[in-house]
């Protein structure tokens, strides 16, 4: 092999170099290496199982929330509508009271009106009386006796259509 330019023993000493290099790279570098590609690729998993594990949680919570927040909905627009019954309800009951007071103030002002025009009635009679007593005095010039003449007069204010009360 000489006659190659080959050295034989300078290539078993090559191989031999090349074995033990092998042997102490793969010993102390290529598992190592592994080692901690192995190590990361199982880091590179469990992060990628854990966003997986965040992203259905996240999801899972996205939809409660949804749900509470469509249910506070519901319950905003039934408190609403409640709201809103309740202040037609007392908007009727206020204009039921109102009416009520009116007709009551209606009915008192009635009866004052109606007190009144009797007492009016009531006085007109008397003076008519009193006035026709005294005409009558003056036309005869005489004193009478009021008290009769003043019933005398009544019962013919009774009788008589102008005075009648109704």
């Amino acid at each position: 092999m000489e006659g190659l330019g080959i050295n034989l023993p300078l290539l078993i000493a090559f191989v031999v170099n090349f074995i033990i290099l092998f042997g102490l790279l793969s010993l102390f570098l290529y598992k190592p290496v592994l080692k901690v590609l192995d190590e990361r690729q199982a880091r590179i998993k469990e992060g990628m199982e854990q966003a997986e594990q965040i992203r259905q949680q996240t999801a899972h919570s996205e939809e409660e929330i949804k749900a509470h927040l469509e249910t506070a909905r519901k319950e905003g627009q039934s408190i609403i509508a409640q709201a809103a019954q309740m202040g037609e309800r007392l908007k009727e009951e206020a204009k039921e009271g109102a009416r009520q007071e009116a007709e009551s103030v209606i009915a008192k002002a009635r009866t004052e009106i109606q007190r009144d025009r009797d007492k009016t009635i009531d006085e007109l009679r008397k003076e008519f009386a009193d006035i026709a007593i005294l005409a009558a005095e003056k036309v005869i010039n005489e004193t009478l006796d009021k008290k009769k003449h003043r019933k005398l007069i009544e019962e013919v204010l009774k009788e008589s259509t102008t005075f009648k009360q109704t």
